[in-house]
């Protein structure tokens, strides 16, 4: 059995689920990233689907595109691109969120 990746994105700032963000899953080889999967946040602020199912042992990367958001918004933001890099260590559910505001965000292992 392998693992399972789902996300999602609030915008602490002004304390909603931000919709329309851009996520990439990428798996990793050392430096090497291989695109495993791309989804768009809904109105809730996930993904319509888990964004990796069958996922081996690895290291993987999931990248936000937090300067486009912010952009539709019409606000002024520090970031652009936001890489969350992780470990799957074997067959769980993995939940990474990203706590996002113009100039700052948080993540953890969610459930």
């Amino acid at each position: 059995m392998s693992a399972t990746l789902s996300t999602h994105v609030l915008d602490t700032a002004r304390g909603v689920p931000a919709a329309g963000v851009t996520i990439v899953l990428y798996g990793l080889s050392g430096e090497h990233r291989t695109e495993l999967a791309r989804a768009t946040t809904n109105s809730d602020g996930r993904t319509d689907a888990p964004i990796g199912t069958d996922l081996p042992v690895g290291t993987y990367e999931l990248v936000f595109a937090a300067g486009p958001y912010f952009a539709q918004l019409g606000t002024s933001t520090f970031f652009d691109l936001v890489p969350i890099r992780f470990i799957i260590g074997g067959a769980a559910k993995y939940h990474v969120p990203l706590l996002l505001s113009p100039w700052s965000y948080s993540t953890y292992r969610g459930s």
